[in-house]
């Protein structure tokens, strides 16, 4: 029986979809260049028993998670900015976010990553240089309390 090649995603075919109650359904309409910060670290303690020179003991502790950063060509929508001044006005806002990985197809959905209770940490102005000629890049940092992952079904 011949088994099935799997191969690796690529990473230039995704979505990002934000949602935030109250202040839009889907902000910016998933348009980001980059993303990166998808991440869970396990808090790892370290036990030494008394007499055991020649091994550790290992508890897993407490998981804690990475800050997204999504970065985009600035555009006219204010999606970003309405999200973070409402969270300044009201601090308990929290949004849900899914990055998606798209097949080769640019359609089918491979594997989402589901980000919960996210809140706006960051957001930079881009950067102006008038002999650049380059895309005005504004910058947005998101932390959020947890992180799974879903694949294609």
């Amino acid at each position: 029986m011949e088994k099935t090649p799997i191969y690796p995603f690529t990473a230039f075919n995704f979505a990002v979809e934000v949602r935030v109650p109250g202040v839009a359904e889907e902000v910016c309409g998933a348009a980001f260049a980059e993303c990166d910060g998808m991440e869970m670290t396990m808090d790892v303690k370290t036990i030494r028993e008394g007499g055991n020179n020649d091994r550790q003991i290992r508890f897993a502790g407490p998981l804690g998670f990475g800050q997204l950063t999504l970065k985009r060509g600035m555009t006219s929508s204010l999606d970003l900015w309405n999200w973070i001044q409402s969270s300044v006005a009201n601090p308990g806002l929290r949004a849900d976010a899914e990055v998606v990985l798209f097949d080769a197809d640019g359609k089918t959905r491979r594997a989402s990553f589901r980000l919960s209770r996210c809140v706006p940490i960051k957001l930079k102005a881009p950067a102006l240089n008038a002999k650049d000629g380059m895309v005005a890049i504004e910058e947005l940092q998101i932390a959020y309390e947890s992180l799974s992952i879903k694949g294609s079904s």
